[in-house]
């Protein structure tokens, strides 16, 4: 085969995804480093699916339209590193023959060259043995290859020779490859994928399942890095994940700034970009920092964020032999955003928090398993979100277990229902006092605008901040300071006792001082305690009772 032309290139992206389909198992199975981050199979197949969907819209003769529509594609559904970097790959691929109808055995290998290129570019600290040196150890190949053969079907069968070659040598760049006794998942993905394009050329199918690496999978069941690491090791505990799409009043996007700043926050940093959105990943402590540069430039238009020490603790305890566990007489379970926030529930006598709230809705299945996981006789169950009480209700349908769930819709409520718990008392007397406990709690917010409207009769400019009384926006300002005085004003009165200040990620404690202060001018009798409670997206959360 002389040329490559858009149609047939379509052809081998259908395959390449099916295969990685078929054995994104086996891929989540070599999930081993850096640390627990989403599965690389998954992640991966997810990426390369939603690619593979936009190739066949919008396939065409043209080889350039076709790839830019892959790239496209896998730009909007990449998820995590592996799929963040396969996009890349194929965003540098595409843009090296964006001009190009058709395209021969040089200009192949040009093509997978830049690709590599891009994805190197993207990562802020790239690591050998990885996904990447399998792109870079073909593509090197390829180029190799295409000085003296022009057939494109014999120069990716040596493409991907090279490729399974250098997915081999991985554990030998990658020491906890080798402990564990794997190679690595994603550069594996990547192989699958290659594969799927040369039988496509070559009119061959492929074996359904990955049965050729049986002992390898069966290796990686019961050897995974999880074993070799502790919890505690991770320093940047929350995997996020946020698109941005450009806009014109804006700050014009400047990609090197925007990775330098985002670096400052943590590691594990990717950055991709096109002319419309930019789409990072990156371990952090902040999530709520992170959002809050990228708004600089855009819309967030989509937020994900994983507590990667609980995903982590999870597979360990998932592969630790099974113990019984001691079955306790009650238990709270709820639901918190923000470290902070979690420790302060704890303390005051929740069993389990739930990581989720705002932009992390716990499901039905993440609410029984925590149920499941603590062992209790009876459960009180508090969503500390008006989104979350259905859910929550469904739960205790699935449990086989006494559980009721107290509806309490913010922190603040939870954490009056929580002190009002009797370990005495049935369930249902226990659900009727925490629910009449929380009734007379006033909750206050501060949050950001993320687009204008009006609301109430008050008009709202996107990136204000916004003052929230009991759920009701009542005023929408220039400054956090002034937003919060303004829930203040609201909510604080002569009756009022005790106003807890739990401030959060884009807040500093010096800004809550300032806020207490404020509200002891209000009331010179009232008594106000802060808390630093981590969360992203609300600068502050305000109870009075």
């Amino acid at each position: 085969m002389q040329f490559l032309d858009g149609v047939k290139f379509a052809e081998m992206v259908q395959m390449g995804a099916h295969h990685l389909y078929q054995n994104a198992n086996y891929v989540d199975s070599l999930n081993v480093f850096p640390v627990p981050d989403g599965d690389t199979g998954t992640n991966m197949n997810l990426s390369m699916t939603s690619g593979a969907k936009e190739t066949e819209t919008q396939a065409s003769e043209h080889i350039g339209k076709t790839a830019q529509a892959l790239s496209k594609g896998l730009l909007m559904g990449a998820r995590g590193n592996s799929g963040v970097i396969l996009s890349q790959l194929f965003r540098g691929f595409g843009k090296s023959i964006e001009s190009l109808e058709k395209i021969d055995a040089k200009q192949f290998a040009q093509a997978f060259q830049a690709g590599v290129d891009t994805a190197y570019k993207a990562v802020m600290k790239p690591v050998e043995g990885t996904i990447l040196t399998v792109a870079r150890v073909a593509a090197e190949k390829g180029m190799q290859l295409a000085e003296t053969e022009t057939d494109i079907i014999a120069l990716m069968e040596g493409f991907t020779k090279e490729a399974k070659i250098a997915l081999d040598s991985t554990p030998d760049l990658l020491p906890v490859l080798k402990e564990v006794g794997v190679v690595d998942s994603g550069g594996q993905g990547l192989l699958f994928v290659y594969e799927g394009f040369l039988a496509s050329l070559k009119g061959e199918a492929l074996p359904e399942k990955n049965d050729a690496t049986l002992n390898d999978l069966i290796s990686a069941e019961h050897h995974r890095v999880q074993d070799f690491m502790s919890t505690d090791d991770i320093v940047f505990g929350y995997c996020t994940e946020i698109m941005v799409r450009f806009e014109d009043d804006k700050e014009p996007f400047n990609e090197d700034d925007f990775r330098n700043a985002l670096a400052e926050l943590g590691d594990s940093l990717l950055v991709i970009s096109d002319d419309e959105v930019a789409k990072v990943h990156v371990h952090t402590e902040t999530p709520g920092n992170v959002m809050t540069i990228g708004q600089k430039y855009g819309s967030l238009i989509k937020i994900k964020v994983d507590n990667m020490r609980e995903q982590h603790s999870a597979i360990v305890n998932e592969e630790q032999p099974a113990t019984k566990k001691e079955t306790h007489p009650y238990a709270i379970v709820t639901i918190a955003m923000g470290e902070g926030v979690a420790t302060l529930l704890r303390s005051i006598g929740a069993s389990y928090v739930i990581e989720g709230g705002q932009t992390m809705n716990p499901s039905t299945e993440d609410i029984v398993k925590a149920v499941k996981e603590i062992n209790a006789e009876r459960v009180l169950i508090l969503p500390n979100n008006k989104n979350i009480v259905m859910a929550a209700e469904q739960a205790v349908e699935l449990l086989d277990i006494e559980a009721a769930v107290v509806t309490t819709k913010t922190i603040p409520q939870g954490m009056a229902a929580i002190l009002a718990f009797n370990p005495e008392a049935s369930v249902e007397d226990n659900q009727a006092t925490m629910t009449e406990a929380f009734a007379d709690v006033k909750t206050g917010q501060v949050t950001f605008a993320v687009r204008d409207t009006s609301i109430d009769g008050v008009e709202i400019h996107k990136n204000d901040f916004m003052a929230l009384a009991e759920g009701k926006i009542i005023a929408s300002t220039k400054t956090m300071a002034e937003a919060a005085q303004t829930v203040a004003t609201q909510l604080v009165d002569e009756d009022s006792e005790i106003v807890t200040i739990i401030f959060g990620e884009d807040a500093t404690e010096q800004q809550a001082a300032e806020l207490a202060t404020f509200i002891e001018s209000l009331n010179e009798d009232v008594e106000v305690e802060l808390f630093n409670g981590k969360q992203a997206l609300y600068p502050f959360i305000i109870s009075v009772e």
